[in-house]
């Protein structure tokens, strides 16, 4: 392990002259002297780009090719910061995230030009796009006039100097799931901090290798996966976009040691076909969240590849590390100043009371939303002062999350603040019942949430992806000794895939808004009814209606 350094752009400038591999995409192999000097070049670019007295904020449209990392590095150099732009976001939305983040400079790629052409930011020409247009100037990486734009700065050496730890360094957009998305700033130091906690928490080493397949606009890819490997001298591999039946093939290719993941990653590489050579790999290590433990076993079992879940706040302001001894559906023991608080009141919410089966019998009492009450590096959010507020209310860091926490100290997850669901004058925790049903042999992801009762309050609701049956389905949820009497779905969706974000997390947005009024195969149980049948037209428009 290095000696600690206080800004990202040191990291960077410690590569100059090591002529290892260090940077691979595609068929291409860039050294870590030449990502170093890639870096250098590009910020003294953006240096000359940048207008006089702007804020210095530069936009990343691009896929997971090597120009995000040279970028990154270029803004640590160069004292500026990057958001990342999710192209996903097509339309205003797209245009919304690069002008709230007062992006001077944009850089992306060919294939992205489209995205751009209706929103009013793409120029007529290229020499329109060199010299800016609407106050954002535009930058085409893969394009003669880029090499033209960069080729009077080759051979510029990176000055870690202008850089300081307070610097801003990124600025992150988290994907809310109600509003527009906020972007979370990440400051210089505490990115090579936590790049450099992770590389000693791993072990990393300057021969390991960085899988990055997460897309790097999010900043799971960035401070779990570039910044750690950076802080190391390790390697980085890129894949352009995630893609579950490539995953072995590339980390065979690139010989990757450490790879990160969110959402659903997992799931779907479990779901390609196993094959008798699948633990012949070099991987050692898979860290990210939101697997699940049964998937994590899985994994484990198949690939021969231990994975580490935590739970972390995008925006850095609380955090939980897994230790041995954690319970099975346990996300880990709570660490200083954490607590789970009723946000009504702002008392601290009584212990969770679990019977024999690890079911919550105080759920009602028990579930709140989980506290830092300890110092934290959440940063605030850029330009949303409402927001930043409601995160730092009382002087404690609320994460949005809804958690319960057991006698001996472990916090389990119950989902998003909005994920409560009531039925019956009981609140409900949605992640509870998720784990649960995905345990269904049919089931190839799951998702739970909410919908509008006819009468009063909420009625559980579940999409499955894979095979379903409905008497089996039935059965099966009889056999589960820890699911609540409230806790079985009305109404079960069925979906050939999950509907996802860009991460790779479930677009539980979307699922909510459609609720039982989507074109999917819908089974239901009537009220007093104890069998699912298919919803139908004069269901929903007879006893749903007011639903």
């Amino acid at each position: 392990m290095e000696s600690t350094t206080g800004t990202v752009a040191e990291l960077v400038a410690a590569r100059w002259g090591d002529h290892r591999p260090g940077l691979w995409c595609e068929e291409r192999v860039l050294t870590q002297h030449e990502t170093a000097a890639g870096a250098a070049a590009r910020a003294a670019l953006l240096a000359d780009l940048l207008p006089a007295g702007a804020v210095p904020h530069l936009g990343v449209l691009l896929d997971n090719t090597e120009e995000f990392p040279l970028w990154l590095a270029a803004a640590a150099l160069a004292g500026a910061a990057v958001a990342g732009i999710n192209p996903t976001r097509p339309g205003p939305e797209l245009a919304r995230d690069i002008l709230h983040t007062e992006c001077r400079v944009l850089v992306t790629e060919p294939v992205h030009l489209p995205l751009l052409a209706g929103i009013g930011l793409l120029p007529s020409s290229p020499r329109a796009r060199a010299a800016g247009r609407g106050g954002v100037r535009l930058l085409v990486t893969g394009t003669p006039e880029y090499a033209d734009l960069l080729a009077p700065y080759s051979g510029t050496v990176p000055d870690p100097y202008r850089a300081t730890p307070a610097d801003r360094l990124l600025l992150y957009f988290t994907s809310g799931s109600t509003g527009a998305p906020k972007a979370a700033i990440c400051s210089q130091g505490r990115l090579a901090a936590a790049g450099q906690a992770l590389a000693q928490r791993f072990a990393v080493r300057p021969d390991d290798v960085h899988y990055v397949c997460m897309p790097m606009f999010h900043g799971n890819a960035v401070i779990a996966g570039w910044a750690p490997a950076l802080a190391a001298g390790a390697g980085v591999a890129l894949r352009r976009r995630f893609s579950a039946s490539g995953f072995l093939a590339d980390v065979r290719r690139y010989r990757a040691t450490y790879f990160t993941y969110v959402g659903r990653a997992v799931q779907y590489v479990l779901a390609t076909g196993p094959r008798p050579d699948d633990r012949d790999n070099p991987l050692r290590l898979g860290f990210g969240t939101e697997a699940g433990a049964a998937d994590a076993a899985a994994f484990e079992r198949r690939f021969g590849v231990r994975l580490v879940e935590g739970y972390g706040s995008s925006e850095g302001g609380a955090a939980i590390q897994w230790e041995p001894g954690t319970p099975a559906c346990a996300v880990g023991p709570a660490g200083p100043g954490l607590v789970v608080l009723d946000p009504a009141t702002g008392r601290e919410c009584p212990r969770a009371v679990l019977d024999t089966a690890g079911r919550l019998l105080n759920g009602d009492e028990a579930i709140g939303e989980l506290v830092n009450r300890a110092p934290n590096p959440f940063e605030g959010y850029w330009r949303n002062p409402v927001a930043e507020a409601e995160r730092r209310r009382g002087g404690v860091y609320w994460t949005g999350d809804l958690f319960y926490r057991d006698t001996a100290g472990y916090l389990y997850f119950a989902g998003r603040t909005d994920d409560r669901i009531r039925v019956d004058g009981e609140n409900l925790a949605a992640a509870v019942i998720e784990r649960i049903v995905a345990r269904y042999e049919g089931a190839a992801a799951v998702a739970v949430y909410g919908v509008p009762d006819p009468v009063t309050g909420d009625q559980v609701m579940a999409t499955v992806a894979g095979r379903f049956d409905p008497a089996g389905f039935e059965e099966f949820l009889r056999s589960q000794p820890d699911l609540g009497t409230k806790m079985a779905p009305r109404f079960v969706r069925v979906v050939e895939r999950m509907p996802v974000t860009a991460t790779n997390k479930i677009h539980r947005a979307l699922l909510r808004r459609e609720g039982f009024r989507c074109a999917d195969p819908v089974w239901w149980q009537p009220p007093g009814e104890s069998s699912y049948r298919r919803l139908t037209a004069e269901d929903v428009e007879g006893p749903l209606a007011s639903a």
